[in-house]
């Protein structure tokens, strides 16, 4: 057993022992572990092992140096033979390469710079090379930023192309290009952002220059119809076609500006002249460039529409002045005169149709405008001041294109407002006339102040005009100057009909139209007023009647008057007459009815004065005071109505008499009168028969018989029966057409009858006809029977 470890050891330590001869002493540690591994004293009998295996190979070794010594002797006695010559070889070479490197250390230095050269060379035509294709890079780049510096962006835009397109992807390798390329979206945001602040900047600007665009624009129209009307004038006046202004006198200056502004310079300024139009340009075409057009045109047209409503928007006060008026209307042309001008100047940034949208929002706005602030002006002048605008501003607009029927259409609601305010201010001018006047004929002392005064009116009167100096005209003074002032009117509507693009037809159907307001309306109106004022007495209303009848003779004349303006010859079909007759009759009328009120006011305030004593026995056997009083008055007044038409003064005088009559008749039989007596009624028949006898004297002439005696019929037969004591006929006769007392009244009568029964029963007035004659009285009784019973009959009847 231990033979076979033994064996098995020594074989094992056999092949360490290989190994660590044919491995590299490196990788010896491994293989000498194991020996430490096996059993206990195994690296003793290793070692013992690893000692004869060297001494082994020390015998082999010693016979290997035995063999070979021999050689190596020989050897090395030959090398000591040549080591002579070789270190003179070594000198020699030495020397040769000393030499050689001192021959090649030049050359080398100088190849050594060649190649530099050569490298140098190569790089420089590389350099060059690039550098070619950088250049062009580089130029079109500093060419964009001169051109941002100068502000031409639109040109810079078109490099930023190049440069994109063309260049930078010939060097797109490189650093500087690639930040450039980084750069060029930033700089078109810039361009896009200073072109887009230039055009508010613009925008800003044409606000603010709208006012002197438009005013330009307006001289110049203004200017254009005054060439315009000079030459219709000569054509005009070469054709004896009359052209009258307000006084009169031709005048082309019937328009909104000064004359001084008619003497400008002979230099047409347009749009441009006054607005740098360039930013709108350039921001279209860098818009254009940059492919986004269509959002600079709607900004545009979103900006120019807020400053449309802006430009629309009148001042609180514009109608106070026509300055307010025509910054208005200068504002509004500037505004569509740089839209025009835009409309041409550029394709597509603004089209017809928006211009259109725009005028025709800014057109309803402008007429709500006139129409509201027109409505606040009360002097006529500022109307046709503002009218004279409106006319330029609507040519002006008219110039440029935009349709202006409107405006046309809206002057005759402001020449409604116009004649308004006419008439408004000749209401006063026909009040204050007729305050100053005294309502008297009108003396003349010599023939210069009659041909004076007929210069003003036209008057004629054969027979007046054969009597001497001085005489005096039927007319008060307020006749020729209510006829002056009526011409002044018709001057003043002509003004505003001028320059409306109408047919002298048409002006005169409208100075025909505000000619009979002035007549039907505020003169009639001023009339009726003046009528009735309660300082016109009778003298005064006399005199107004003179005066309308001659204003009504003088309204042939005013048609005349106008037919010489206008030259339409009054028998034109359309022609419109002329309604002063009416008027003037309608005021005489007026007038006549106010004569016979006040006469019988005057009338009533007499009676007033009536102080019958109705209880007495008899009368005083002469005619009350204060009617003869009244009759007097009535015989001083009459004689006054001797101007008058005849027909006039007859029914004045009738109804003075028929009021009288119907006055006496209450008086006698007022429901508060309980009691009459004999006596009484026989003053009172006094008093009646003062009125027949002044019915009777004829007061007024042209009344036939005893036609005005008949205003008291009544009072007479009711006196006569009463009188007569003649009841007996008066009840046979009673519904006979023949009847003696037809116009007495059985209920009149009656209600006479009783007031003096009643007074016969407290008084005893009947107390003799009851002593002496019953039967009297029973007549009495049966009277009042009968007369009642007619009343009562009369009552059911009815």
């Amino acid at each position: 057993m231990a033979d076979s470890e033994s064996l098995e050891t020594v074989t094992e330590h056999e092949r360490i022992l290989q190994e660590v001869e044919s491995t590299d002493t490196a990788c010896v540690g491994p293989t000498l572990r194991s020996v430490y591994d096996d059993q206990p004293n195994a690296h003793r009998r290793f070692m013992e092992k690893l000692d004869v295996r060297i001494r082994n190979h020390d015998r082999e070794i010693e016979k290997m140096c035995n063999f070979h010594h021999q050689g190596f002797v020989d050897a090395i006695t030959e090398l000591l033979k040549v080591r002579a010559d070789a270190k003179k070889l070594m000198g020699q070479v030495s020397d040769t390469n000393r030499r050689l490197q001192d021959a090649g250390r030049e050359v080398t230095a100088q190849t050594q710079e060649v190649i530099r050269c050569r490298v140098q060379q190569r790089n420089m035509a590389t350099t060059v090379e690039k550098l070619q294709l950088c250049i062009p890079v580089l130029e079109m780049y500093s060419k964009l930023k001169e051109q941002l510096e100068s502000k031409r962006y639109y040109s810079a835009l078109k490099t930023m192309e190049q440069l994109e397109n063309m260049y930078i992807p010939r060097v797109s390798q490189y650093r500087f290009c690639q930040i450039m390329a980084e750069t060029l979206p930033k700089l078109r945001e810039e361009i896009k952002d200073i072109s887009m602040s230039d055009l508010k900047d613009f925008l800003e600007s044409i606000r603010k220059h709208s006012d002197k665009i438009g005013e330009t624009a307006m001289r110049q129209a203004q200017q254009h119809r005054t060439f315009n009307s000079a030459v219709q004038k000569q054509v005009t006046l070469s054709c004896t076609k009359p052209l009258y202004g307000l006084n009169g006198r031709t005048s082309l200056h019937h328009n909104g500006l000064s004359p001084e502004e008619d003497d400008t310079d002979d230099e047409v300024l347009t749009a441009q002249d006054l607005v740098d139009f360039s930013p709108v340009y350039r921001c279209l075409h860098i818009y254009t460039v940059l492919g986004d057009r269509e959002t600079f045109e709607n900004y545009y047209r979103k900006q120019r529409k807020k400053q449309a409503r802006l430009v629309l928007q009148p001042q609180s006060n514009m109608h106070e002045t026509v300055e307010g008026y025509r910054r208005y209307f200068n504002q509004i042309v500037g505004f569509f005169v740089v839209e025009d001008h835009i409309l041409h100047a550029t394709r597509g940034l603004v089209t017809r149709a928006f211009t259109d949208e725009l005028w025709n929002m800014a057109l309803s706005k402008i007429i709500a405008v006139l129409r509201t602030h027109s409505s606040y002006c009360t002097d006529p002048d500022l109307v046709l001041e503002l009218k004279n605008l409106i006319v330029i501003f609507a040519d002006t607009l008219q110039g440029y294109g935009f349709p202006v029927n409107r405006l046309f259409d809206l002057l005759f609601e402001v020449r409604d407002q116009y004649n308004e305010t006419l008439l408004k201010k000749w209401a006063l001018v026909f009040r204050e006339i007729f305050e100053q006047d005294n309502y008297s004929p009108i003396p003349v002392e010599n023939e210069e102040e009659y041909k004076a005064v007929i210069s003003r009116f036209p008057f004629h009167d054969a027979e007046i005009q054969k009597q001497q100096f001085p005489k005096k005209l039927p007319m008060s003074q307020s006749v020729p100057q209510i006829y002056a002032q009526v011409k002044e009117f018709i001057y003043a509507s002509l003004k505003f009909s001028e320059s409306l693009h109408r047919s002298w037809t048409e002006i005169d159907d409208m100075l025909r139209k505000s000619t009979n307001l002035l007549l039907t309306r505020t003169l009639s109106s001023c009339l009726q007023n003046l009528i009735k004022k309660p300082h016109i007495g009778l003298t005064e209303l006399v005199q107004i009647i003179i005066n309308t009848t001659h204003l009504e003779q003088a309204c042939k004349y005013l048609e005349d008057f106008i037919t010489n303006i206008t030259n339409v010859s009054p028998e034109t079909v359309h022609t419109t007459r002329l309604y002063g007759l009416s008027t003037f009759k309608d005021a005489r009328h007026a007038a006549e009815g106010e004569i016979y009120t006040k006469l019988n006011q005057k009338i009533d305030e007499f009676i007033q004065l009536a102080d019958y004593e109705w209880c007495m026995l008899e009368s005083d056997g002469r005619a009350s005071g204060y009617l003869m009083d009244l009759i007097n008055f009535l015989r001083s007044t009459f004689q006054v109505f001797t101007h008058l038409p005849g027909k006039v003064a007859q029914t004045a005088c009738m109804s003075a008499c028929k009021h009288l009559a119907t006055s006496l008749m209450q008086m006698l039989l007022d429901s508060e009168l309980k009691q009459v007596t004999m006596g009484a009624v026989q003053q009172f028949n006094l008093d009646v028969i003062q009125c027949e006898l002044f019915a009777s004297s004829e007061p007024v002439p042209g009344f036939q018989g005893d036609t005005l005696q008949l205003a008291f019929i009544d009072l007479r037969q009711l006196l006569d029966l009463f009188m007569v004591w003649d009841w007996s006929t008066y009840l046979a006769d009673y519904g006979q057409p023949t009847s003696k007392y037809l116009r007495v009244n059985p209920s009149t009568a009656l209600a006479l009858l009783e007031k003096m029964k009643d007074t016969g029963k407290k008084n005893n007035i009947f107390s003799q006809f009851r002593k002496n004659d019953r039967d009297k009285q029973k007549l009495i009784e049966t009277v009042v029977k009968q007369l009642r019973s007619l009343v009562n009959g009369m009552s059911q009847h009815s």
